[in-house]
Formats: structure tokens, C-alpha cells, sequence
């Protein structure tokens, strides 16, 4: 074979890979919308940041190993990746991360709240004495006002007198 076309056929191959590529980062922002949910503004937001970032990979390739020229070829090798890829991988590793990503952080939640019951414990007697003292801080203070009242009316019938 020739050197152009040992070329022209890694360059397809390339075209391929990277639709390959595209599909497995996609996926992962599936994996994190099943995790998280998300708004419609968001996921819109998303998938033009995604994209952006795609034509992007994509114009760097084309420059890099076909001085920038967009030959079809390299779109149905994208294409025929990504068709590859979302039927024979994507459905799976999609489910299996998702549902393994989850378990984790259901694991992790449950040893934080292990870890922080007793904080919690402190953080509500703590709360209880909190409001001890201001039912005992109403009481001074309700005595204090009582106190200053006589007090002051005492004051007025002194200087009235006089």
C-alpha cells in the first residue's frame, strides 16, 4: 500500500476513535444527570458547553492531521464511532457507573451520619441549654424591668414632692 492511503486510513481510524471519545465523555455527563437531577435550563446549558468543547477536539484533529481541511470521511468516521459505541458499550457503562457511583455515595452518606450522630447529639442538647437560658434571661429580664419601673416611679414621687 501506499504511504497515502496508510495515512488516509489512520487518519478514518483516528476519526473514529475520537467519536468513540466524544460518546464515552457524553456519557458521563448522562452518569452525573441520573445522579444529579437537573433543570431543562441546565442540561441545555450543558450540551452547548459539551458541543463547544467537541467541535473544538474535533477542529484540533482536522488541524493537526489534515492541515485543517474537512474531508466527509472523517464525518462518517465520528459517526460510524459513535453509532459503535452507543450501541455496544454505552447503555451498560452508563447503568453499571451510575449505579456503582450511587452506591458509593450512599455508602459515604451513611458513614457521615455514623461519624456526626454525636455532634448532632451535642449540637441538640446544646440547643436545649440554649433555650434554658433564654427562657431564664425573659425571667431576669422581665424581673429587671419590674425592678426599674418601681424604681423610676419611686424617683417620680420623690422629685414631685419637691
Amino acid at each position: 500500500m501506499s504511504q497515502d492511503i496508510i495515512q488516509e486510513l489512520t487518519f478514518f481510524a483516528h476519526s473514529i476513535c475520537m467519536g468513540v471519545v466524544i460518546t464515552f465523555v457524553y456519557d458521563w455527563i448522562l452518569i452525573l444527570r441520573k445522579l444529579i437531577k437537573h433543570k431543562i435550563f441546565w442540561i441545555s446549558l450543558e450540551d452547548f458547553f459539551f458541543w463547544i468543547a467537541c467541535g473544538l477536539g474535533v477542529f484540533y484533529m482536522l488541524y493537526k492531521e489534515n492541515n485543517g481541511v474537512l474531508r466527509w470521511f472523517t464525518v462518517l468516521g465520528a459517526m460510524i464511532g459513535m453509532i459503535f459505541y452507543k450501541c455496544l458499550i454505552s447503555k451498560f457503562f452508563v447503568h453499571i457507573m451510575s449505579t456503582c457511583i450511587y452506591k458509593i455515595m450512599w455508602f459515604l452518606f451513611r458513614i457521615i451520619q455514623i461519624v456526626l450522630k454525636p455532634l448532632k447529639w451535642l449540637v441538640s442538647k446544646a440547643a436545649k441549654f440554649l433555650n434554658f437560658l433564654k427562657k431564664k434571661i425573659k425571667k431576669y429580664e422581665k424581673f429587671i424591668k419590674n425592678k426599674l419601673t418601681v424604681c423610676i416611679k419611686m424617683l417620680k414621687i420623690v422629685l414631685c414632692k419637691r
